[in-house]
């Protein structure tokens, strides 16, 4: 799940990134989940989510208005799984889609 924000005082938009534990595929453990995406350079291993006590993975980014990004959840370091909820998706290099966010302006 994506929630997003437009701060206007600070001219910068917060997202953030929600998986619900029910959305998780099944046979997966979900021990870690990384955000990997354009913001992050695709690092694998730079933007780890919190695990809450319900096993939602959360975190919150504050990234620059009127963009878009590109990302995915990186699960046990082994399975990529999309964000159901992303504003669209688009081809990579890959052979998977990519989600895409769309970060507010106001």
């Amino acid at each position: 799940m994506l929630k997003k924000q437009y701060l206007k005082s600070r001219k910068i938009s917060k997202i953030t990134f929600e998986i619900p534990k029910d959305e998780l595929p099944e046979g997966v453990d979900g021990r870690t989940v990384h955000l990997v995406g354009d913001f992050n350079d695709w690092d694998q291993a730079a933007t780890p989510m919190k695990k809450l006590k319900d096993g939602t993975f959360k975190i919150t980014l504050e990234l620059t208005p009127g963009c878009e990004f590109h990302f995915r959840y990186l699960l046990d370091g082994e399975f990529w799984i999309n964000e159901w909820h992303a504003d669209r998706y688009a081809s990579s290099p890959f052979g998977a889609d990519n989600c895409v966010v769309v970060t507010p302006t106001e």
